[in-house]
């Protein structure tokens, strides 16, 4: 009898083990796997177009352009809190905390709105050169800068009080940039596919160096404790660069139709997100080595990324459309279909 417990004990010990490994390898990402995918989408009114994202991780905010106005979702539950009005074309969103000002560049007006962090009302406008696409600020000199496409340079405004202080003469489309808060500042060129380096303070170029093999450049981000920027191109490719040197360190291969990336240095990440419905995480394994984890399926159209660095979670706006009538690049939207993913583990 007790020979025939011990074997059936260990019978059972066995179909359990077994049992556990199939729920813990079904339940676990693949060996290799990032561990991300798409746990939520959030439906926001309105069937209009959209340029960024901006996630404010510390008041726990996120501002989503959306073509006429921008709102203002919460990064936790989701529910949308506000709206910030007539700020036409607008593409990007930056945030001056320790100014409790926040600012939208507004590419059909050729401006930039400010606001009230607080309550979200307008302050006033900045007047910026044609058609101003990325925007950020620089708490270093205490200025908010707008790249302007048409105008080809960048509008420097003083963010206490919104006057414009000066511009810089870049020569071609600029597309995303970075600050690394100690007076320098980064931007892609989309025209001659260059970097810009910029002295903020007294607003002149100290550098322009190739990308190559990057071609059209759109987003930029960079790991400011190793100095190196990440911009992603056309071609599935991506260039890294010494951000003191201005030497491509490496090239990781991404996804297809990338226009923003985001860096995570709490486990030294890089995400970009692109049109093909991919976001392809990039993991940082030394300043001049990067491995790519995987390809996270998110969503055709899914181009632009607003990363929270508490959560670690990432919201990308997208929406479906209709196949292109002849002559069209893109069909119209579907009534009903813009969305924020929220990316996770």
């Amino acid at each position: 009898m007790r020979k025939h417990l011990t074997l059936f004990g260990l019978a059972a010990l066995a179909a359990a083990i077994l049992f556990c490994a199939a729920v813990f390898s079904h339940a676990a990402p693949k060996p290799g796997a990032s561990g991300y995918h798409v746990i939520k989408t959030v439906s926001v009114p309105g069937d209009e177009g959209w340029d960024y994202v901006y996630v404010d991780s510390d008041a726990r905010r996120v501002y989503i352009s959306h073509a006429t106005h921008t709102v203002v979702m919460n990064a936790d539950t989701y529910a949308l809190e506000g709206d910030i009005p007539d700020t036409p074309g607008v593409h990007g969103i930056a945030i001056a905390s320790d100014l409790g000002r926040g600012f939208t560049s507004n590419g059909r007006a050729n401006t930039v709105t400010i606001f009230d962090l607080k309550t979200l009302k307008v302050i006033g406008n900045a007047k910026t050169d044609a058609n101003p696409d990325a925007i950020i600020y620089d708490p270093a000199t205490k200025r908010v800068f707008s790249f302007n496409g048409r105008g080809k340079n960048a509008t420097a405004i003083n963010a206490a009080d919104g006057s414009v202080v000066g511009a810089i003469p870049l020569g071609g489309k600029p597309e995303f940039a970075v600050a690394d808060g100690k007076g320098s500042v980064w931007v892609n060129d989309e025209d001659s596919s260059e970097l810009h380096h910029l002295d903020a303070q007294d607003l002149k170029e100290l550098h322009k160096w190739p990308l190559a093999p990057c071609k059209s450049p759109s987003g930029l981000a960079g790991d400011l404790k190793s100095r190196r920027l990440m911009a992603v191109c056309d071609d599935k490719v991506s260039s890294v660069v010494d951000a003191d040197s201005g030497k491509v360190v490496a090239n990781p291969a991404i996804c297809d139709g990338p226009d923003a990336v985001a860096f995570d240095p709490s486990d030294s990440t890089f995400f970009v997100s692109c049109g093909d419905g991919h976001l392809t995480v990039i993991h940082e394994d030394s300043p001049d080595k990067y491995t790519v984890v995987e390809n996270v399926a998110t969503k055709k159209s899914a181009r632009t990324l607003g990363l929270d660095l508490k959560t670690h979670k990432i919201f990308l706006p997208s929406a479906e459309f209709e196949p292109p009538a002849p002559g069209e690049r893109r069909g119209k939207m579907k009534p009903g279909s813009f969305a924020i993913l929220v990316v996770g583990k």
